[in-house]
């Protein structure tokens, strides 16, 4: 069953891009990395620059980046001019597993993934709901002008991915994104579609 995120029907062919930062060093361990403020590591950078050629035509009419440096330092090195900052666009707030990966999780928690059991002491979906409803909706506001570019985090994207087509927050769970990948949220007779999802970076390649 779908929920519905959306007010009146989208122009056909609008362009919603969603763009995930780089790598960190813990993103490339598989730490969950919500409010900890970590640079891009050297290949992070190479990815973000990998991302300017994909983006130098799209000329967008606002661009809001997360307030987490991995998310600004991607957005420029992909020749973004941020707008502005919006601390919606943040990581979902891990809690008490800030910093530790699935597997240590799972050791006290077996078969625990975070849309099926969430995080103590952190974010509950409905909150990233919220959040991820707010930011379609300024959004979807914006996209008359042209554009819009999100730059931010892997899990939230995915949830803005799953809200935008009508599904619960659940429904992420079914969406991954490479590091530093790109997508493009669209309509069709004014339904919104995933155009396109979690682009393959020139980075990426050879990983599997």
């Amino acid at each position: 069953m779908t929920e519905s995120t959306t007010g009146d029907p989208l122009p056909d062919g609008v362009r919603l891009w969603l763009v995930r930062h780089g790598e960190t060093e813990w993103s490339k361990a598989g730490k969950h990395t919500g409010v900890t403020d970590l640079p891009l590591t050297a290949r992070g950078e190479a990815q973000a620059a990998a991302l300017a050629p994909l983006l130098a035509d799209v000329r967008p009419a606002l661009v809001l980046a997360s307030q987490r440096a991995r998310a600004q330092h991607t957005a420029k090195l992909a020749g973004l001019q941020v707008d502005e900052i919006d601390p919606d666009l943040a990581e979902w707030d891990y809690g008490d597993y800030e910093g530790l990966t699935s597997r240590e999780i799972r050791q006290t928690v077996p078969g625990w993934t975070l849309l099926t059991h969430g995080v103590p002491n952190g974010e509950t979906a409905e909150q990233v709901r919220v959040r991820a409803d707010r930011v379609l909706a300024r959004a979807r506001a914006a996209l008359a002008q042209g554009p819009v570019v999100l730059v931010g985090h892997g899990h939230f994207s995915r949830v803005l991915g799953a809200r935008w087509i009508g599904l619960p927050v659940a429904g992420a769970a079914n969406l991954l994104l490479g590091a530093a990948s790109a997508s493009i949220l669209s309509a069709q007779y004014g339904v919104p579609t995933l155009r396109n999802w979690n682009l393959p970076n020139p980075e990426n390649e050879g990983d599997r």
